[in-house]
């Protein structure tokens, strides 16, 4: 496994497992069980993913050390909205059964209410309950605000960015000022798998499409958290480190953006900035 050094000192895996939209319980614990047998120390969760407490019975139940773990959950809407920043927080610990998450992010910039989420984090942060705190599916717009008001700068963005789509200008900026870049849906749920030019940059290399396009990102400094249920896929994912797309390659890839997003800002947000 590759790390990313955070801006907070914290060290993160490069490539984690996605915890969005996994089957019910039951079968989400065991399927956590096997990808941290498979390798897997990331996880990424939220609290409307509803399966915080299944990750956490996982990591008691692996046996392996809770530091060698990279944890990251984030604060809902509503919670913004209430000004609860607290309460969900301490939640969040509760149902994971954890002292400390590595990571808290805002999961959305509700307006009028992330900057008093963020002094919220800020706290979490300096008492020892976060080691790093970060956002996201903020714009540059959002950021700059941030950093403007903020006495800690996010460690990490967390942004929708594949092989079809993805602020380029958004990576730049959040790398620019040293706040790492996180891809949800690396995999743009699938929409590039099929595409003639990646299969054949894939044959290549003898790795999968999907392998392609997480090595893509990887390359670009950004780290990634891919879903899947699959255990093949899952295996797949991790064996990302064995090769390296050329710089030809890597702009023949660049040359597939198109704007597909996969997700839309969610509807209880009203005048925001698609990424």
């Amino acid at each position: 496994m590759n790390y990313l050094t955070l801006n907070s000192g914290t060290a993160m895996p490069s490539v984690g497992m996605g915890l969005m939209k996994l089957p019910d319980a039951p079968e989400t614990e065991s399927l956590i069980r096997d990808a941290i047998a498979l390798g897997y120390r990331l996880f990424d969760t939220a609290s409307s993913y509803k399966n915080e407490a299944e990750l956490g019975r996982a990591i008691r139940s692996s046996g392996i050390p809770r530091e060698e773990f990279f944890i990251t959950s984030k604060i809902w809407n509503t919670a913004q909205r209430l000004g609860n920043a607290e309460g969900a927080f301490n939640r969040s610990l509760e149902r994971l059964g954890l002292d400390y998450i590595d990571l808290y992010l805002i999961q959305w910039p509700v307006p009028g209410c992330y900057m008093e989420t963020w002094h919220a984090l800020e706290q979490f942060y300096l008492s020892g309950r976060a080691r790093a705190i970060g956002v996201a599916n903020f714009t540059v717009e959002d950021l700059t605000y941030l950093i403007s008001e903020a006495e800690i700068l996010p460690a990490v963005n967390q942004i929708e960015y594949h092989v079809l789509g993805g602020r380029s200008d958004l990576r730049v900026f959040c790398q620019s000022k040293g706040i790492a870049v996180q891809a949800g849906a690396p995999l743009a749920q699938g929409a590039f798998l099929d595409r003639e030019i990646l299969k054949a940059i894939a044959d290549r290399h003898e790795k999968s499409v999907a392998q392609v396009g997480l090595r893509y990102l990887l390359q670009l400094g950004i780290s990634v958290v891919p879903r899947s249920v699959h255990m093949n896929h899952l295996r797949e994912n991790l064996d990302l480190f064995d090769f390296e797309l050329t710089e030809e390659e890597m702009n023949t890839i660049e040359g597939l953006r198109e704007g597909y997003r996969c997700f839309d800002i969610p509807s209880d947000l009203s005048g925001g900035i698609l990424l």
